[in-house]
């Protein structure tokens, strides 16, 4: 081996020796707190809200979203943001309005950076008209403490955990993130999510319901509504203790479609390419399923008069004369159906 190249080898492990020691001796300094790194400057601004208001409206770009009980009568706004990128706080003919405000050069975006930005929004409990909520990188918290006569959440990385009231419409769509809903009362439920995964939990809706996802999971229990709208590309679909006073809508490209307990007392709809369809004590008023590379299988509640298609695939269904109709098609696929 040339001297040279020796000489550069010890003196690259050399280098990376030392850096392994200030890294570790830095870290010790900040207790193995990553965000001690961070080579941005933060600081915290709190704002009392002295007007009324009746609306509530945030744009920002990477804060996370909270919002709380207030412990008095008045609202108040705590962020924890970045030097050069502060939110503005103020009442505008009756809106709360929280908005960011981006000084930064672009050189400023360039550095390391462990922290995360949050907007802390602490409301006195009761009813609140309109919520507006537009965000770019941030997760979004609204508790049960509160209720909003319509609410439209828009972000394009993060995460929303909604479990406020709305009398009206709740409106949600997320590029990249999960959307979790639970514990509420709506008068619709509009959901839709790019990549992520949608969750519906014990919701009372009087309306409809539509639950919209590209790449994802939706998981969708104890609902009751008027119809229900599900579509989306990959992703499976799990309706468990679903109640539609109407209809019940699913399309799926690839993906199975589970129903437990699930019932629809006008008509059940599915339609899939790739992917199977469970029942499991589920029923409806009239069912018509159509799959490409699928098959059909479980127990209804009642009984159905069967029109079953299938090129490749066995058939299995009761023979009965009476009941609802239940249209099956497939390509590929068995079809085993019971009456429980």
């Amino acid at each position: 081996m040339k001297k040279s190249v020796l000489v550069s080898i010890i003196v690259g492990v050399s280098l990376i020796l030392i850096g392994g020691i200030i890294f570790t001796a830095a870290m010790f300094m900040f207790k193995w707190d990553f965000k001690g790194l961070s080579t941005e400057s933060y600081e915290t601004n709190k704002y009392n809200i002295t007007e009324g208001f009746k609306d509530v409206s945030i744009k920002t770009k990477a804060a996370d979203i909270e919002f709380i009980p207030s412990d008095s009568d008045k609202a108040s706004v705590e962020c924890y943001e970045r030097t050069k990128e502060k939110h503005t706080v103020s009442v505008r003919d009756g809106v709360l309005t929280i908005e960011v405000k981006d000084t930064r050069k672009w050189y400023n975006h360039i550095g390391i950076n462990f922290k995360s930005p949050k907007i802390t929004v602490a409301l006195p409990e009761g009813e609140y008209a309109a919520l507006s909520v537009k965000a770019n990188t941030s997760n979004v918290k609204i508790p049960k403490d509160f209720k909003f006569e319509s609410a439209e959440i828009k972000g394009t990385t993060g995460n929303l955990n909604f479990e406020a009231a709305v009398s009206g419409d709740l409106k949600a769509r997320f590029t990249t993130g999960d959307i979790s809903v639970k514990n509420i009362t709506a008068q619709s439920l509009d959901l839709s999510a790019t990549t992520g995964q949608v969750s519906v939990s014990d919701v009372t809706c009087q309306g409809n319901t539509r639950v919209k996802v590209t790449t994802g999971k939706a998981d969708l229990k104890n609902l009751v509504c008027e119809s229900l709208i599900s579509d989306g590309n990959t992703g499976d679909l799990t309706l468990e203790n679903v109640t539609a006073a109407k209809n019940i809508s699913v399309e799926r490209s690839t993906g199975d479609v589970k129903l437990i307990g699930t019932v629809a007392t006008e008509k059940l709809t599915i339609e899939t390419d790739t992917g199977d369809v469970k029942f499991d004590s589920s029923d409806a008023g009239n069912i018509e399923i159509e799959t490409d590379t699928g098959g059909v299988k479980g127990t209804l509640l009642t009984d159905k008069i069967f029109f079953v298609e299938t090129d490749t695939g066995s058939v299995n269904v009761p023979k009965t004369d009476k009941g609802g109709r239940c249209e099956i098609s497939t390509d590929t696929g068995d079809v085993k159906i019971s009456i429980k």
